[in-house]
């Protein structure tokens, strides 16, 4: 089975060159602030978690859920990500995997992969965790409600950004894009909510410590990133078993006939469609090919988490 992109990937073909452009140029930007701001606060403690989130993020994004309404959807994570670790820290995970999806597995294009960080990485973290901060030191339903609202929240965002440059880039109307997106999105995020909630819930159970805002991250053991571990890994495994369903954008774009705004241009990638070339299209290829992402993206992040720790005093 082939897994689909997650339900915002632009491919390469339907963003115009200088939307693209400015997608990039904001991107960079919002990533240099990132950078300088995780480097003034990040511990050394903090830099395995935010390995195992950059694990985890990775292995659920290449598991579909079947919402009921003819498409799929499943966590895109940036909300999840920045309750856990701060927004800063969090967009630098987000950009981790987008990055390795695109350039790896060509799951969405390389011109639009600042679209893509932009719209899945930097807001989902930023807006979800801005309106998460409502509920901060509050009672913990309150802050599970909150968490569901912003989840579901930053994917409406991502969704209305995606409409905003497909128009812009002359592959869609406004008015019907626009509608079409936030209704299909509007589905999918409660996914989204759902996984979020379920997982905040079950940390503020097991390990408090990681949630909590005085001093959340700071703490840390070997047996926590141990079970870290086991989760991602075991749902690796659910990767084959993915929802074939068309994604949120994938739906929207067969619906209304989207025009790709320039021709393909897409350059071959060693691991395409999460599959090993000699192995095919089966689903152990998947299970290895996602496994080899999985080591790639939790290596970068950890490294650029020693770079980017604080200097110490």
């Amino acid at each position: 089975m082939l897994i689909s992109p997650t339900p915002l990937h632009i491919p390469e073909v339907y963003l115009s060159l200088p939307v693209a452009l400015v997608c990039w140029i904001i991107t960079a930007l919002t990533l240099s602030v990132a950078i300088r701001r995780t480097n003034q606060s990040l511990g050394e403690r903090q830099i395995p978690l935010m390995g195992i989130m950059a694990a985890f993020i990775f292995a659920a994004q290449m598991i579909n859920f079947p919402t009921g309404v003819g498409v799929s959807g499943h966590l895109l994570g940036g909300v999840l990500a920045a309750i856990l670790l701060g927004p800063w820290s969090a967009m630098l995970v987000m950009t981790a995997v987008i990055a390795v999806q695109g350039l790896l597995f060509q799951d969405g294009g390389l011109t639009s992969m600042g679209a893509n960080i932009l719209n899945m990485g930097l807001l989902t973290a930023a807006i979800g965790y801005g309106f998460y901060r409502a509920a901060l030191g509050r009672g913990r339903m309150t802050k599970l409600i909150f968490a569901g609202l912003a989840a579901w929240l930053s994917v409406e965002a991502g969704a209305l950004a995606t409409s905003l440059e497909l128009w812009l880039s002359g592959s869609a109307r406004l008015q019907v894009v626009t509608i079409a997106m936030l209704a299909v999105h509007a589905v999918i995020g409660l996914g989204e909510a759902a996984i979020t909630v379920a997982a905040l819930g079950f940390l503020m159970r097991t390990r408090p410590d990681l949630v909590d805002e005085s001093s959340a991250s700071t703490q840390g053991g070997r047996g926590w990133i141990v079970a870290g571990l086991l989760v991602t890994v075991a749902t690796l495994f659910l990767a084959p078993f993915a929802s074939a369903n068309p994604d949120g954008l994938e739906r929207v774009a067969l619906d209304l006939g989207i025009v790709p705004a320039h021709p393909a241009t897409n350059l071959p990638a060693p691991l395409a469609n999460y599959a090993i070339p000699a192995l095919g299209n089966t689903p152990i290829s998947t299970v290895v090919a996602g496994a080899i992402g999985l080591v790639i993206v939790t290596i970068l992040i950890i490294l650029a988490g020693r770079a980017l720790r604080k200097p110490q005093s």
